[in-house]
């Protein structure tokens, strides 16, 4: 009692002495006023969110009408949830879910740790000119247009004149129908991507390994500590937050995969595995006979409905078994 007593002078004097000295608090004018340069560059941001994010949400609505030119989108007659009973009651539900997810699941498994073993490796090496090289060369591929890797897929695997066939030859086989063929649609579309992604997505982990302090490094080799080792234990630690980051983006863009991309490496003998739901939207809504912008509208928001969910279940798991999320 006798020591709570005497506390509590010197807790008055100290609180007094942190109201005199702390800053009076400002107004948002006031701020606004004496940083306006800051708030001219963040309404530049706004500005295109609003234009080009936003305001076309506006259109999402005819997911639930059935939208004619004529009327407009104020004009057109409610219909509800009519358009998204007809996708979940169609035949192709399931098979465009299956082609989707399938797609990036595999994607994801496949490609997500590349990135990641590349950078390790490339901050391992010692010699600088050829961690600068190999850095070239890998995200060199990012920056060739997704219309000239498909070209490039298709003359490697042509049956006849193809790289990839006359390799085969060698070994006595016959020649193989690669874009053909549904069943190696999948690896061409994951591993090309694999090429063509890798290199540059390494450096963001490569800028992560910078914040590693190299006296860790220097106190692990005085204990005897292997690359490998460090590796393991250091270099590995620092970079799990981005990484957790990156996967849960990725978790959520589950059901939309590169557009582009499997557009242009579809045809009709490999169909069956590579119509995904982005294509499938895309065919009905613009390049049909008869476009039914309803019907699409509806399966792209019931597609963007589902990316949200996995978004932020993924981010409560990562938040409490990773310590690390969006938010």
């Amino acid at each position: 009692m006798t020591t709570s007593t005497q506390a509590r002078p010197s807790v008055r004097k100290a609180t007094r002495a942190r109201s005199r000295t702390a800053k009076p608090s400002v107004g948002l004018g006031l701020r606004m006023r004496r940083h306006w340069q800051l708030y001219v560059m963040l309404a530049l941001p706004l500005v295109w969110l609003a234009i080009f994010a936003y305001w076309p949400m506006y259109g999402v609505i005819i997911a639930f009408k059935d939208y004619n030119v004529v009327s407009g989108i104020l004009g057109s007659p409610w219909v509800g949830m009519k358009h998204f009973d007809r996708f979940v009651e169609s035949y192709q539900f399931w098979r465009l879910i299956r082609n989707t997810v399938g797609l990036h699941l595999y994607e994801l498994v496949a490609t997500f740790p590349l990135p990641i073993i590349l950078a390790l490796c490339l901050n391992t090496v010692r010699k600088k000119w050829f961690s600068r090289s190999a850095q070239l060369i890998t995200y060199a591929p990012h920056f060739i247009s997704t219309v000239v890797v498909v070209g490039l897929i298709v003359v490697l695997t042509n049956p006849s004149t193809g790289v990839a066939n006359r390799i085969i030859g060698l070994f006595g086989l016959g020649p193989v129908d690669f874009m053909g063929d549904a069943g190696l649609f999948r690896h061409l579309y994951v591993w090309s991507g694999a090429w063509q992604t890798m290199g540059f997505a390494a450096i963001i982990y490569l800028a992560a390994l910078t914040s590693v302090p190299p006296e860790l490094h220097e106190a692990a080799i005085v204990d005897g500590a292997s690359r490998l080792r460090r590796m393991w234990h250091i270099d590995l630690p620092a970079i799990v937050p981005v990484a957790v980051i990156l996967l849960i983006l990725n978790i959520g863009s589950i059901l939309s995969v590169g557009f582009e991309k499997v557009l242009l490496m579809q045809n009709n003998l490999n169909l069956d595995a590579a119509e995904v739901i982005d294509t499938y939207v895309y065919k009905i809504g613009l390049a049909s006979a008869v476009p039914q912008f309803s019907y699409a509208t509806a399966i792209g928001l019931f597609r963007s409905v589902i990316g949200l969910v996995l978004l932020v279940v993924a981010n409560a798991f990562a938040r409490r078994f990773a310590k690390s999320s969006l938010w």
